[in-house]
């Protein structure tokens, strides 16, 4: 998937300054004309604040910006964060594609650098590429605790959006913990991901992999993609957009950097391939099992090639997508139960669920 999956979002929140007029009459006693003295002007202490928080603002931009890279791969554009000072860049998986080398700018460069594929997992969409020389003044992001991201909190979002490398919007964090599905890539379905950081700060086409970063210059989240709206035809619902937390960013690159592919992913699986399959009136009505991995969890809990699941827990099963997100709420380990149709007949069974 290219970064033309990622939807403008075009709402943002800033500061209101208010001034406050009071008039003042002067004052004389009953024999005497009245004479006014001209308004006076008094100024609430809202001024000087918007100024600190513009300040606040601009501060984060000089601190955060230089570690934001435009990223092309092949015919298409999109951002990444630089990790460390050996040359690893964070950026999605939609953004490398299937793409092996990659073109990079620096913020405060318009030198491209050349760069290489480390390690693409498209299961969490995210993925580090490594710069083939690192330039002197090469800087790294800091990341934060995405435990400790508040609703409300005002953020920074920084990419390359519509190819205009180093651009800068701003919203709120307007949810935590969201789990959201991307849309299909090709016939599979796109990446499911759980604890997502929904944000009104607005996210473009060729924002993908950039930073959402807090007023203490910290990246708490790598910017992904946007809702869509029916209602609009498909496009972009303005206002929400979601970012994978830093923590799982964190967890998933430097495994990358380390042992050059992900070997600890902590997301749970059945380790099966499924299906989505429809009922008589052509609606979805569960996932049917593919093929089923040797030794895996829902082989050891004795689901077969043609079962056709139906409930994961408590949770209804229609669709693939709908089975990865009741996946992406578990852990590896965790015991559970599958309830399954097997030659037209309802089967629970209890499985230890595997990891992906």
């Amino acid at each position: 998937m290219d970064v033309s999956r990622t939807r403008a979002l075009r709402r943002l929140c800033a500061p209101v300054l208010v001034v406050c007029l009071a008039l003042v009459a002067g004052c004389t006693d009953s024999a005497s004309p009245v004479k006014k003295d001209p308004p006076a002007v008094v100024r609430t202490g809202a001024p000087k604040a918007g100024l600190e928080l513009q300040s606040e603002y601009q501060r984060v931009v000089r601190d955060v910006l230089p570690s934001v890279v435009q990223i092309q791969a092949g015919n298409s554009l999109g951002s990444g964060v630089v990790y460390d000072g050996k040359g690893h860049i964070v950026t999605n998986a939609h953004v490398v594609g299937n793409e092996k080398r990659f073109q990079v700018t620096a913020a405060n460069s318009e030198t491209a650098l050349t760069a290489g594929l480390v390690f693409s997992y498209p299961e969490q969409d995210l993925a580090v590429i490594k710069l083939d020389n690192v330039p002197p003044k090469l800087k790294v992001a800091a990341f934060g605790n995405s435990a400790r991201v508040e609703v409300g909190q005002i953020v920074l979002a920084m990419g390359s959006p519509l190819g205009l490398s180093s651009s800068v919007t701003q919203g709120i964090v307007s949810a935590t913990g969201r789990t959201v599905s991307e849309g299909n890539a090709g016939n599979a379905p796109g990446a499911t991901i759980p604890n997502m950081v929904q944000t009104s700060a607005a996210i473009n086409p060729g924002n993908s992999g950039g930073a959402l970063v807090n007023l203490n210059s910290q990246v708490i989240g790598i910017p992904t993609l946007a809702a869509l709206d029916p209602e609009l035809g498909g496009s972009a619902a303005p206002g929400i957009g979601f970012a994978i937390p830093a923590s799982m960013v964190k967890t998933i690159a430097d495994q990358i950097v380390r042992d050059g592919k992900v070997t600890n992913s902590g997301r749970a699986a059945l380790n099966i391939t499924g299906r989505t399959v429809l009922d008589g009136n052509y609606q979805p009505a569960g996932v049917a099992v593919v093929s089923v991995k040797k030794r895996g969890a829902a082989d050891k809990a004795g689901l077969q090639v043609g079962d056709i699941i139906v409930k994961l827990g408590d949770r209804p099963i229609t669709t693939i997508t709908s089975l990865a997100e009741a996946l992406a709420s578990e852990r590896p380990g965790q015991r559970t139960t599958v309830t399954f149709l097997r030659n037209g007949s309802q089967q629970t069974v209890e499985v230890t669920l595997g990891e992906q």
